[in-house]
């Protein structure tokens, strides 16, 4: 069976938080929300995640601190910020910052739920690459070990 992906919501809109949690719940998603940065590092640091979404703006902190702040904490979480406040400066800070994807308001579910298929297709190829090269990197290592051993073997004799 295939794992759910846990994703957190933060945004100060309750309206955004509870439509966008139904509609994920709805799509087989794991979801949690924060309606601040301070809960959604409190959140991130007590479970993994394996997607964020950000607004931009924040009461307590900038949607852009908050991806420093939560890169620090869950480096391999993917982090799509979601603003109503486009700009190039905007776009490129967040980049810059640790955003994964930038959307922006208004948008329609479909859109956001293919931006999520995306990152999330994004973090299992990458994820897949390393347990390869891991497992190619055990087994040179095992090649080596037997081939120092049957050298050793063999000189004794």
């Amino acid at each position: 069976m295939k794992e759910q992906a846990r994703i957190l919501v933060i945004d100060d809109d309750a309206t955004v938080r509870r439509s966008h949690e139904a509609v994920l719940k709805a799509n087989g998603y794991e979801v949690d929300v924060a309606e601040n940065g301070k809960e959604a590092i409190a959140k991130s640091r007590a479970k993994l995640y394996n997607l964020a979404l950000v607004d931009l703006r924040l009461p307590d902190m900038d949607g852009v601190e908050l991806l420093t702040a939560m890169r620090e904490t869950v480096p391999k979480m993917a982090k799509i910020i979601i603003t109503g406040y486009p700009s190039q400066e905007n776009t490129m800070e967040a980049v810059n910052r640790g955003a994964d994807g930038y959307i922006v308001k208004p948008y329609t579910m479909e859109d956001l739920l293919r931006k999520i298929k995306e990152q999330l297709q994004k973090q299992r190829e990458a994820r897949k690459l390393s347990e390869e090269k891991v497992k190619e990197f055990i087994e040179a290592r095992a090649e080596e070990y037997e081939s120092r051993a049957l050298a050793k073997h063999s000189s004794k004799k």
